[in-house]
């Protein structure tokens, strides 16, 4: 197995993300807009990693089984970041919970995941699972842009903040869906495949 570009794309969100939640704790000049905007760019290699791989030819099992994984650390590592960094408005009790109810989903969905790799079987993610990491994706870049507004820009809104604090909604409200939807994918993984726990 050698590291093709695909795979140096997938690998790279690991240190961008260590990158990102640095830059998310720190209170200079601009650090929530380069957050913001690295935080984009590794979401966008989410995407890209695997048209590269299919254009050249160059998927893998390695590929796909290190993008799975890296995608749940970015996702979960940004999101912890966001609940202790004060991005939810005095509702960081109800964002943990609803953290804590993302993690337990993705730790019994990996454990199935391998209790199936030992029987042979491959489970691979469905449509609901990809909807669930697109919006969980959307939520953390629209409160980190409401973060990025009210820091690097806040001088453009003057006195009238409505236009941040929509964005900020928007980011709380999606926050929120993407932990139902975690929540029901899980349920529908359970739902075809649990019984390879269950016999």
């Amino acid at each position: 197995m050698r590291f093709t570009l695909a795979n140096w794309l997938t690998v790279s969100r690991v240190p961008a993300m260590f990158i990102i939640v640095w830059l998310m704790n720190r209170e200079f000049q601009w650090a929530a807009t380069i957050a913001f905007w690295l935080f984009i760019a590794a979401a966008l290699t989410d995407w890209f990693d695997g048209m590269v791989a299919r254009a050249r030819g160059e998927v893998s099992s390695f590929g796909r089984f290190m993008d799975a994984i890296i995608d749940k650390v970015m996702v979960i590592g940004l999101m912890i970041a966001l609940v202790v960094g004060d991005y939810f408005m005095g509702h960081e009790v109800a964002a943990m919970v609803l953290l804590l109810c993302i993690l337990g989903r993705e730790f019994a969905v990996s454990g199935m995941r391998m209790a199936a790799a030992v029987k042979g079987i491959t489970i691979e993610a469905d449509q609901g699972g990809k909807v669930k990491t697109f919006i969980q994706l959307n939520a953390i870049g629209w409160l980190m842009g409401a973060r990025m507004f009210s820091r690097d820009f806040g001088d453009l809104f003057g006195h009238e903040r409505l236009a941040i604090d929509i964005v900020h909604w928007t980011g709380l409200g999606l926050f929120v869906l993407s932990a139902v939807l975690t929540i029901t994918s899980g349920y529908s993984y359970f739902r075809r495949h649990g019984h390879v726990v269950l016999d």
